[in-house]
C-alpha cells in the first residue's frame, strides 16, 4: 500500500485526507511509530501484514489547507435508450410457463429428427416459447402465434430477429437456414 505523509505546521495529513493535530494522544503515538522506522498501529490494521511504503513530505512551513477534490470522470456504465428491442431474457419466468406454452403447442415435433427452441416476443409484451425441428419453416412460427393468439390473425405483423435486427422475409426458409436456432424472434406490427 503506497501511503503519503504529509507534515504541516499545525498538524499532518495521510494521502488527501483530514488534518490531524500534533496534540491528539493517538496521532502523537503515529508519529514516534514512523520516526523508529516502525509500521504505525492503524496502517498495520489497514494493510493487514501487507507492505507499507510511506513516503512523507515536508510542509511545516505552510498551514494545512484541504486539498480540492479532484475531477473524476464518469465512471458508471452507459445505458443505450429508447432501443428497438426490449432486455431479452433467455430463460422463461417460470417453468410452468414454458410447459404451458408447449403443452398448448399446435406444431408437431418429430423427435427423432433435431430440434431448437424459439422464444418469440409478442408485440402485445406477452412471449412464447416453443419447440421446433430444425427443419420447420419460418411460416410455422408464424401460424404457431396465430393458433396461439387468435387475435393476430386479423393483424398485419412481420418477424424480426434480435440484434442485428433483420426482418425474416422468407418465410419458405427453414429455421437451420435463416440461422435463428435457439433465438429470440420479435413479432412487429406493421
Amino acid at each position: 500500500v503506497q501511503i503519503l505523509l504529509k507534515l504541516w505546521r499545525n498538524g499532518f495529513s495521510l494521502d488527501d485526507g483530514e488534518l490531524r493535530s500534533y496534540s491528539d494522544p493517538t496521532n502523537a503515538q503515529f508519529l514516534e511509530s514512523v520516526k523508529r522506522g516502525e509500521i504505525p498501529v492503524e496502517l498495520q490494521r489497514i494493510v493487514h501484514g501487507g507492505q507499507v511504503n510511506l513516503d512523507m513530505e515536508d510542509h511545516q512551513e505552510q498551514e494545512y489547507v484541504k486539498p480540492r477534490l479532484r475531477f473524476k470522470a464518469f465512471s458508471g456504465e452507459g445505458q443505450k435508450l429508447g432501443s428497438l428491442t426490449p432486455e431479452i431474457v433467455s430463460t422463461p419466468s417460470s417453468p410452468e410457463e414454458e410447459e404451458k406454452s408447449i403443452l398448448n403447442a399446435p406444431v408437431l415435433i418429430d423427435d427423432s429428427m433435431p430440434a431448437t427452441k424459439i422464444q418469440i416476443r409478442l408485440a402485445d409484451g406477452s412471449r412464447l416459447i416453443q419447440r421446433f425441428n430444425q427443419t420447420h419453416r419460418i411460416k410455422d412460427i408464424r401460424n404457431f402465434i396465430i393458433q396461439s393468439r387468435p387475435t393476430f390473425a386479423t393483424t398485419d405483423f412481420v418477424l424480426v430477429t434480435t440484434f442485428p435486427n433483420k426482418e425474416l422475409t422468407d418465410e419458405s426458409l427453414t429455421l437451420r437456414e435463416a440461422d435463428i436456432l435457439n433465438t429470440v424472434i420479435l413479432q412487429q406490427l406493421k
